[in-house]
């Protein structure tokens, strides 16, 4: 199945320590269900120098959240949204959108796929 969540995609997050920021998705990891924001639940790194390939301290870097912690931000009407999937039907080629709930304009194209008539 598609994910409702991109790579890309500018989320708003809904709970926990940083509740209401809104970022950019960098990285999605499937596996885990979990999302990487930039800017958000910033942790800090202890690092150990190794010589001559960096240098050693604390680092500041974003740690993964939970994927149900964040709703998309709609790039057409700028609200947290819902996200669904629709189907459409265009000539001989069926495509799949993902769409907003709220004002229920289609967000981006997930995947196309032509269809091939067989002939009797």
């Amino acid at each position: 199945m598609a994910s409702k969540i991109k790579q890309g995609d500018k989320v708003v997050v809904m709970r926990g320590k940083d509740k209401g920021k809104v970022g950019e998705v960098l990285k999605v990891i499937r596996e885990k269900n979990r999302v990487l924001v930039k800017g958000v639940n910033i942790v800090k790194k202890h690092v150990k120098a190794i010589p001559n390939v960096r240098e050693g301290g604390i680092f500041e870097m974003e740690a993964p959240i939970h994927i149900s912690n964040v709703m998309l931000l709609c790039p057409k009407c700028e609200k947290p949204t819902r996200v669904g999937f629709r189907i459409v039907q265009e000539g001989n080629v069926m495509r799949k959108y993902r769409y907003c709930k709220k004002c229920n304009e289609n967000i981006d194209l997930v995947r196309e796929k032509a269809l091939e008539r067989v002939k009797a």
